[in-house]
């Protein structure tokens, strides 16, 4: 069973650029939204037919990204902007102007695409890594969380519950961190041990060592 971990936060906090310190010939950074990176990237360059052993592969599509997914011999794996697999479909169903059962039907198929990508993320050998960076929200009570699309996921599936370790950027003094423990009014949560700070730089290649080294995991 691989390790799926979230890193969540909002747009400009961190979470893309904590990439810039893993090995693009060992990761696959699967981007929902197609932009460039937010730090010199000379080394991440975009699969294709011919060179398919690229780092980055793009789509929002789940069952493009499940398969991404299986099919890579890489150790690490990125799912950059996660949200935007939802509300990229949202909107596309929008602008097809659907209505009736079709209009209702959508939400039960975008969480079924969300579930199934977080499904596979953690079902895939034992060695293999899975960050997956999302954009948070916060309701009315001052509680933040992922950001989904409906009800649905909400209610029915607690998103952060599918997975033993979740982060979450800040800023602070100028300074991009993760948190690695709750505030108590968050989803964050870490194994007993992995890490003993409150507040850890933003580098997945560090994060990536804690959790292999944690775990006994090997390549």
């Amino acid at each position: 069973m691989s390790i799926a971990t979230l890193i969540l936060g909002e747009s400009g906090t961190g979470k893309s650029a904590s990439l810039r310190n893993l090995d693009p010939s060992d990761t696959l950074l699967i981007q929902a939204v197609k932009k460039p990176l937010p730090f010199k990237s000379t080394n991440w360059k975009c699969a294709t037919k011919e060179h398919p052993e690229g780092a980055i592969f793009v789509t929002d599509k789940s069952d493009l990204i499940v398969a991404a997914m299986n099919r890579t011999k890489k150790n690490v794996i990125v799912i950059d902007d996660f949200q935007y697999t939802m509300s990229n479909e949202f909107m596309r169903r929008v602008l097809d102007k659907e209505t009736g059962n079709a209009a209702f039907a959508k939400y039960n198929e975008i969480a079924r695409s969300a579930w199934d990508i977080l499904n596979a993320a953690s079902n895939l050998p034992e060695n293999k890594r899975v960050y997956i960076l999302s954009h948070t929200q916060t309701d009315e009570s001052g509680h933040t969380k992922i950001k989904t699309i409906g009800k649905l996921l909400d209610e029915k599936i607690t998103i952060e519950g599918l997975v033993t370790i979740v982060m979450r950027t800040h800023c602070i003094n100028e300074r991009n961190v993760f948190s690695t423990k709750n505030s108590g009014n968050d989803t964050v949560k870490c194994p007993m041990g992995l890490f003993d700070e409150t507040h850890i730089d933003n580098d997945l290649s560090l994060v990536d060592a804690a959790i292999f080294e944690y775990y006994n995991l090997q390549n």
